[in-house]
């Protein structure tokens, strides 16, 4: 039987696996891209300034997502690539829309197909897209609210 899945608020106490994570997460969902200037402290410019929920199942990190709650916009989401599948990021994605005081926002890589997919599949809605150092992006709007 699997362990209950739990979101939490931060704990300073995540911040090193957090790092490694979102580390791990980026080379393994941007394949196009050269990553070989990621760092760990990615992580710490990454969510400054906001609010990070972090998906955990029996003392074991298994994603983080912050929010920019003063723009209703989810920053990050990324999940360990071991437990992709698992259902943490949907976890995560729904516990973050409900931060959202108005309709939210997102940016998704056009080329981060597997991101883009699920995003769709959770009824977000395509509503621009833009270029970014990193490529093309989508802005995701949230069906709900």
């Amino acid at each position: 039987m699997v362990s209950p899945l739990h979101i939490r608020p931060y704990e300073e106490a995540d911040r090193p696996f957090l790092r490694t994570l979102y580390l791990a997460a980026r080379k393994d969902t941007w394949t196009w891209l050269e990553n070989a200037d990621y760092k760990l402290e990615d992580f710490d410019r990454a969510v400054i300034g906001e609010t990070i929920l972090v998906a955990e199942r029996d003392g074991h990190l298994l994603g983080f997502a912050s929010i920019f709650t003063q723009e209703n916009f989810l920053h990050n989401l990324f999940i360990d690539p071991q437990f992709q599948g698992t259902g943490a990021g949907s976890a995560l994605l729904h516990a973050a829309e409900k931060t959202f005081t108005r309709t939210g926002s997102l940016k998704c890589l056009v080329n981060s197909k597997k991101s883009v997919g699920f995003y769709l599949s959770k009824g977000w809605i395509v509503v621009a897209t833009g270029d970014s150092p990193k490529g093309e992006y989508y802005l995701f709007h949230s069906s709900a609210k």
